[in-house]
Parts: C-alpha cells; sequence; structure tokens
C-alpha cells in the first residue's frame, strides 16, 4: 500500500435522471495520477466529503493511493463501526423520507442494534440504549442540530466505541443473530409478519448500502433463506369486522363519552360510512365536502339528508413531532398509493350527511378549514380518539363481546364499509376505487364477510339442497 501528497480535488458534479431531476452528488479526485469517484444523495454530504479531502490535503496528510482517502479517513472510514454506519445511512435517506418512514427505519435498526453492541458489565441497560438510539441516535435532525442531553450523549459515544464493524455483518453467527432479531422480540415471542418484514426490508437495504460504501463486498442477506420469518395472513380478521347494527350502536356509545366523545361521532363516521382511514378522516376539510343541505319535511316534521361525495385531497397520519418536518405530532401526506396532489372521490351516504352537517352546525369548522379538532382546537391528538373508542366499546359490548376482537380498532369500521359494499353487491372494482385500493390488494385483504354473513350463506345452501324452513 502506497501513500503519496500527489493529490487534486475537483468540484461537485451533479447528476440528473431523463426527466431532468437531480438524482445524485459526486465528487471526484485523483491521487497519484488514479481518479477516484463518490456519490451522494445529498448535496451537503458531498460537499462535507470533499470539505474532509481539501482539509487533510491542507494539513499535509498523505493520502492512500488504494482508497484514493488521507490517513484520518482511512481509519475512520474503511472498517466503519455499525452504529456510526447506521447513522450515516439515516443521514443519508432522512431529507426525503415521511415521517412515517423515518420511524419505521429508526425502529427497524433499534430492534437489531443489540446483534451489534458489545455486552459486558460496563455496557448501559439495553432499555437506556434503545431510548438513546430512539430519541436522538436515530433521529438524523435532533442528533445534529438538537441539544442533546449529557447522559444520552455518553450513552450514544458508547454505542460508537462499542459496535462491532459493518463487515460482521456477513460472519454466519452474526447472520443466525440477526434472524432472531428480526422475528422474535427480546422475550421470545414472535413478531407480528409484517413487523418483521419491514425489519428485514430495511437490514437489506442498509447492508446493500454498505456494499456502495465499500464497507462489505456483497449483502450477505442474497441468497441467504430465513426459515423463521412468520407467514402472515394478509386477511382481515372476521371477528373484528362489526356488522351495521353493531357498527350503529358503537357510534351511538361514542356520542355519550364525554367529554371528546360528542365530536367524534362524525369522525368514526366517515370511517364506517365512507371507508376513511383514520388519517384521511383526521385530514378531512371543508372543501372536500360536497353534500346537499338537508330538506325540511314538514309531513314529518325532520329534516332529510341525501347523498353527496366526498373528494379526498391528503391524509395526516399520526407520527409523532420528533419525526417531522413542521415538529408537529401529524405528517400532511399524500393519500395513500397516490401521487401528490391525486384526490379520490368516495359516495358520502345520506346517514353520513347527516352526521356531517350535525358536526358542522355543533362545532364548527377551523379557522383552516378542518372538521375535527382536539378541544383546544389544532389537530387532533391519537390518544383523544384512541380513548374514547375504547371507553365506547365498554359501554356498547358485553363483556364476552369487549373481550373478544370485534371492533377493537378504529379502523375496523373502515374493514366495515368495505365488507358492507362488497356484501351488498357493489362491483369489486368500484369497491377499490373507493377504498383507495388496487383489486389485487382489495380481494387479498378487505373482502372479509360481515360477522353474520356465513349464517346467510349457509341457508342459501341448505334452500339449494331443497330444505324448507
Amino acid at each position: 500500500m502506497g501513500s503519496t501528497y500527489d493529490v487534486r480535488v475537483w468540484g461537485i458534479k451533479t447528476r440528473k435522471n431523463k426527466s431532468g431531476k437531480v438524482t445524485s452528488y459526486g465528487v471526484r479526485w485523483s491521487v497519484d495520477g488514479r481518479s477516484f469517484y463518490r456519490s451522494f444523495k445529498v448535496r451537503a454530504q458531498a460537499e462535507g466529503f470533499r470539505a474532509d479531502l481539501i482539509s487533510a490535503q491542507r494539513r499535509g496528510e498523505l493520502f492512500d493511493t488504494a482508497t484514493g482517502l488521507p490517513g484520518s479517513l482511512v481509519r475512520s472510514e474503511v472498517d466503519m463501526s455499525w452504529f456510526d454506519f447506521t447513522c450515516e445511512y439515516v443521514d443519508m435517506k432522512w431529507p426525503d423520507l415521511a415521517a412515517t418512514a423515518r420511524q419505521t427505519i429508526a425502529e427497524s435498526l433499534i430492534r437489531v442494534a443489540p446483534v451489534f453492541l458489545a455486552q459486558g458489565k460496563t455496557a448501559p441497560k439495553l432499555k437506556e440504549v434503545r431510548s438513546a438510539l430512539r430519541q436522538w441516535g436515530y433521529n438524523s435532525e435532533l442528533r445534529t442540530n438538537g441539544d442533546v442531553p449529557p447522559d444520552v450523549r455518553r450513552v450514544l459515544d458508547w454505542c460508537s466505541r462499542n459496535s462491532v464493524p459493518v463487515r460482521e455483518a456477513g460472519e454466519p453467527e452474526t447472520l443466525r443473530a440477526l434472524q432472531r432479531a428480526v422475528t422474535k422480540r427480546l422475550d421470545g415471542r414472535p413478531f407480528a409478519p409484517t413487523v418483521a418484514r419491514k425489519t428485514r426490508s430495511v437490514l437489506w437495504n442498509v447492508l446493500d448500502y454498505a456494499v456502495e460504501r465499500k464497507q462489505i463486498e456483497a449483502n450477505p442477506l442474497n441468497g441467504v433463506k430465513w426459515t423463521a420469518m412468520p407467514k402472515g395472513k394478509r386477511k382481515v380478521d372476521k371477528r373484528a369486522v362489526p356488522n351495521p347494527i353493531q357498527a350503529r350502536t358503537l357510534l351511538e356509545a361514542v356520542r355519550e363519552v364525554q367529554r371528546s366523545g360528542p365530536r367524534l361521532v362524525a369522525y368514526f363516521g366517515a370511517m364506517y360510512y365512507a371507508a376513511l382511514r383514520p388519517e384521511e378522516a383526521a385530514a378531512l376539510h371543508k372543501r372536500h365536502l360536497a353534500i346537499p343541505s338537508p330538506v325540511w319535511n314538514g309531513t314529518k316534521d325532520e329534516y332529510e339528508y341525501g347523498w353527496g361525495e366526498l373528494h379526498l385531497g391528503d391524509a395526516s397520519p399520526h407520527v409523532g413531532a420528533r419525526w417531522t418536518n413542521g415538529k408537529k405530532p401529524r405528517d400532511k401526506r399524500q393519500l395513500k398509493s397516490r401521487a401528490a396532489g391525486e384526490g379520490r372521490p368516495v359516495p358520502c351516504p345520506p346517514d353520513l350527511t347527516k352526521l356531517l352537517w350535525q358536526h358542522i352546525e355543533e362545532y364548527g369548522v377551523g379557522a383552516d378549514g378542518l372538521l375535527f379538532r382536539g378541544e383546544r382546537g389544532g389537530e387532533l391528538p391519537m390518544i383523544t380518539y384512541t380513548r374514547v373508542w375504547r371507553a365506547a366499546r365498554r359501554l356498547a359490548l358485553t363483556e364476552e363481546a369487549h373481550s373478544t376482537p370485534l371492533a377493537r380498532r378504529p379502523y375496523d369500521l373502515r374493514h366495515a364499509a368495505v365488507s358492507t359494499w362488497l356484501s351488498g353487491g357493489v362491483d369489486p372494482a368500484t369497491v377499490a376505487e373507493w377504498a383507495g385500493h388496487s383489486l389485487s390488494v382489495l380481494m387479498e385483504i378487505y373482502a372479509a364477510c360481515l360477522y353474520g354473513q356465513e349464517v346467510v350463506s349457509r341457508q342459501r345452501v341448505q334452500a339449494a339442497l331443497g330444505h324448507v324452513g
């Protein structure tokens, strides 16, 4: 391995795709006449690396002719620790990710972190390590720009010093340990299939980046078959889907929950009658409503409500202020599986039209046009509607039913809506469009029969066999 002072560093080169969008930023330099090039997704990272090269050159450091790096960078980059490398990975990904994706990456890296950390008497408690990584270590914004508490900084510094090199990821023992970390909790219980698959996907992407960064020669997960990966069922649990009577009973129970229940009836109603996701209902705006005004029926001495339509425009998933750019608990995003600005029309049946008008008349809309807000204004807190729903289940269901999966989550109202449409004979392609899914996903996941529908099917088979009564 030779070394030299013969170094030249060129400016940053921008790469663009056919549509003119910048895809990467490259740093090119030469050492003893040999050219080197490194690509970065973020311009700031490219500028930082170029500045490191120039600083080393000005300090009079020798550059390695094999790697093209100065001695200071050779020591820090050729054999990076797992923690330092994954922090670099998070920093590279952070600017272009949605808040939910940032959180998913952090949680996935935390699950596998114990595999790469040294154990011993001087090691912090695993609970402290996980907390430090979740709150600061794998949060690019707070780690680099936030005021990291001294006790947390000590934990992160320990992780940097005591995590094994990235190359250890290819060792057979490490791969076996990773399989356990991806598929099982610390107490030995298996993760949900969706969680395990997300974790493995993140790990795969991290190791691909390690290949790109010359930390390892090949992704060690290629060709490795993990037989312990849980095979999850994607179908909705029929026991969790309320039938129309149960759903209406639950909505009335919501009205009885004080203090926030009455102002959330229409919120849950939008999930049940229009199959909105919780984050879509939370983002429902006055401009999204195309509903007819109530008509007074003098003979019945009441108002009548007609069919309308909801033109959904965006979603506000609850992630937490630590992960969003605006430092708000909710992250404003486009609709799921749709490009920014692409909406989705959903029919609004009379029952929902009535709930929406009642909500507007009773509580109005926010200054920003949002229908559903917290008691003190602002975005609807997830903890508020979660508590109300739990209380409504206790009020509406018997003790036996309450112990079952029936409507355990507000999301089950969406399942009920889609199942009702399908059971009612609506064309599946239309249902898929209303629900915001592809037809294949709809039939795989959301084609759950209503609880009790099996009884009707048995009666039809009985009749077909010639039995009467």
